[in-house]
Formats: C-alpha cells, sequence, structure tokens
C-alpha cells in the first residue's frame, strides 16, 4: 500500500526566482525555429506528404542509403559514445584533408559556435556580427553575456570591410563571425576580403554550411592562420539535419581549450554512425548536391518571372526574394495555405523578404504553380 505523502504549506514567503535568473537570460529575445512539419499538417489540414517544405534549407533527397543502413545495423545504442570522437574524426580529416588534431565534432556546428563564444566571450567582451546574417551568432553572443557589435551588410549583401576595422579598432571584439556562402543570401565572402580581416586582432569565425553547394572553402587556411577557424556541418549536403552533426577545423592554439569545456558525449552514436557512413558515400551525396545546384539556378530563372519577385545570386542551396509591391507575409501565407512552405523576413536589411530553399524538380514546379495563383 502506497503511503499518501502529505504536503505542508510554509509560512515563509514564496521565493521570487525571477530574481535569481541571470539578467542576460531575463531580457534575451527567444530564437524562433522552424515550425515542425507535423505540427503544420495539422494546422493547415494538408497531408505532410502534400506539403512542399522549403522553408528551413534540408535537403530534399535525405541521407545516403548507406547512413540508413548504419543507422539500421548499429546494435550500441545502450553504451555511451566516444568522447574524443576517433572514428568520426578520422573520418573527417580524410574528407577534408585535415590533420585528425585540428578536428573536433559537435552537436551540430550550433553547439561548435556556443564552445567557441564560452572560450573567448565574458561578460561585456565584444562579439562583431555582420547582419543580415545567421542569428545564432548574436543570440549566444548575447547569451554569453557578451556585447553584440554590428556591422551590417550592403545592400548587396556584401561586408563593409572598412567599418569592420573601425569597429576592430573603436570596440576591441573578441570574435568575428561570418558565413560564407552568407545565410540567406547565399553570397560568398571574397579570399581577398577574408586575407584583409585576418591581419585584425580577432579570432575569425567562418562558417561554411553551405560550402559544398558553393564549390569553394578556406578550410585549408586554417593551417596557417592562428586566427582562423572553419565551420562545416552535415545537414545541408549529407541531408542529416534532425541527427545534428557538425564539425570545425581549429588551430592548435584554440581547440586545446574546446576539448577542456564541451560535454563529453556531445555527438550521439547515431549520429556519429550516419555520419561515418556518408563519408564512406560522398559520390553519391555529391551527385545530390549537384542536382540541387542544378536545380537552383532553374528555380532561380523561374523566379524572375514574377514581376512582384526580386531574386539575389545564390551560391548556396536557397534563394533570397525581394517581395516588390506587396507584402511579403501575406505572400508567404498565400502560399501556406496552399501548401508550400517558404521562410519570411522582415528585418533590418531584409524587409519584405522570402527565402527559398531548393528541392527537387517536382517542388520547384509546384512553388511555381502557387506563385501563378498568388
Amino acid at each position: 500500500m502506497t503511503k499518501e505523502i502529505t504536503y505542508i504549506k510554509s509560512p515563509v514567503a514564496p521565493v521570487q526566482v525571477e530574481r535569481l535568473v541571470r539578467s542576460q537570460v531575463a531580457s534575451l529575445e527567444p530564437y524562433k525555429p522552424i515550425i515542425p512539419i507535423d505540427v503544420l499538417s495539422q494546422r493547415l489540414g494538408i497531408p505532410p506528404e502534400e506539403i512542399v517544405k522549403l522553408d528551413a534549407n534540408e535537403n530534399p533527397y535525405g541521407p545516403s542509403p548507406r547512413a540508413l543502413e548504419a543507422l539500421a545495423n548499429y546494435r550500441y545504442y545502450h553504451i555511451y559514445p566516444d568522447p574524443d570522437q576517433h572514428a568520426l574524426r578520422e573520418a573527417i580529416s580524410a574528407y577534408i584533408d585535415m590533420p585528425k588534431g585540428m578536428i573536433l565534432a559537435g552537436n551540430g556546428a550550433d553547439e561548435l559556435i556556443d564552445l567557441i563564444l564560452r572560450v573567448f566571450v565574458g561578460p561585456g567582451d565584444g562579439v562583431l556580427n555582420c547582419p543580415p546574417t545567421f542569428g545564432m551568432y548574436a543570440f549566444d553572443g548575447a547569451l554569453q553575456g557578451g556585447r553584440v557589435i554590428e556591422v551590417p551588410r550592403g545592400d548587396d549583401f556584401s561586408l563593409d570591410v572598412e567599418a569592420i576595422e573601425a569597429a576592430v579598432e573603436r570596440e576591441r571584439p573578441k570574435v568575428l563571425f561570418l558565413t560564407s556562402p552568407n545565410n540567406p543570401d547565399g553570397s560568398l565572402t571574397p579570399d581577398e576580403t577574408l586575407l584583409r580581416l585576418l591581419r585584425l586582432p580577432v579570432v575569425i569565425v567562418v562558417d561554411e554550411a553551405y560550402a559544398e553547394f558553393a564549390g569553394h572553402s578556406v578550410i585549408q587556411w586554417v593551417r596557417d592562420y592562428p586566427n582562423l577557424i572553419v565551420l562545416r556541418t552535415f545537414s545541408k549536403w549529407a541531408g542529416l539535419a534532425g541527427l545534428r552533426v557538425g564539425y570545425g577545423a581549429f588551430p592548435e592554439n584554440i581547440i586545446q581549450h574546446l576539448w577542456k569545456i564541451k560535454q563529453p558525449y556531445n555527438v550521439n552514436v547515431a549520429g556519429a554512425a550516419a555520419a561515418i557512413a556518408s563519408l564512406e558515400d560522398v559520390a553519391y551525396l555529391r551527385a545530390n548536391v549537384a542536382k540541387i545546384v542544378a536545380e537552383r539556378e532553374r528555380m532561380a530563372e523561374e523566379l524572375t518571372r514574377f514581376d512582384f519577385l526580386r531574386p539575389y545570386p545564390s551560391r548556396a542551396n536557397f534563394i533570397l526574394c525581394r517581395v516588390i509591391g506587396r507584402n511579403a507575409r501575406e505572400l508567404r501565407d498565400a502560399l501556406e495555405a496552399r501548401g508550400v512552405l517558404v521562410r519570411y523576413f522582415n528585418k533590418p536589411g531584409l524587409t519584405d523578404c522570402i527565402r527559398i530553399s531548393v528541392g527537387r524538380p517536382e517542388h520547384t514546379d509546384r512553388l511555381v504553380e502557387a506563385l501563378a495563383r498568388v
């Protein structure tokens, strides 16, 4: 017989927990992720298989068959992962032709962004950000108590190099984040621009989440620049977004500190097994990347048919469009009602914009049909 527990109400005034919350957390605006497809399916009343999901830059071809086979055949899910990630780092080392000792894997590149900031940034330290860009840099910088210093990009999303140099001189930031290709417009950072910025007294993090679609990378530069970090991911090109596996190439003077602070089991065994199997099937995955790049060019051409859209050139797996003469949010909602999901932006530098991920050819056809109807 279970003994009933009696709770005695304390006469002491309740603790005001809100006063104990860190000020950086209390004032932080929550990051707004994409709504899962099953939730949207229920909201729209459309079966998931009829929804064209072009709002999160996901790979429409999914994982390699070898990755799926590795997940099905893995027999040690009850055993903790290798905290040193030996097999995964060896496979990545062969893929990017970099020493294993310069590689660290994470629970997505997002975790590595957080770890980098934990190493370098304390309350009041500067984090240089160049919006419009990926939102996690500013989010994690503020969470860490850093001063987020913003140097906006130009109207064509190019970096304002002179303004960055002036901000480094004035603000003395510790870290500068650059995405190449940039999210959400898909533009590359020119090599000469990065070379100029690497002369600054700041750690530069180049996020190459979409590098495979661009056919361009500076990851080998990490060998020669002690203030350069390059991040990559399996989410986009390898179709493993749901398993959260990212990695970075780090100079030895930086990676030693990251090993101290990372969680011991940060990459789970499923993600590691799928990533290793993906790197054993690179030809298959590169063929899918080629399909996406070809479809990106076709979709860009199709979008020019609509006088209310201004698509920007992209080297990634998405295309940013400025919406002209009509409300971008209403356009997003009208497409959503027809089962086509795109990302809507309305922030400085991205007023009235939508970003469209590249899907399969039939997804582009559905998108074009929906745009014609709305």
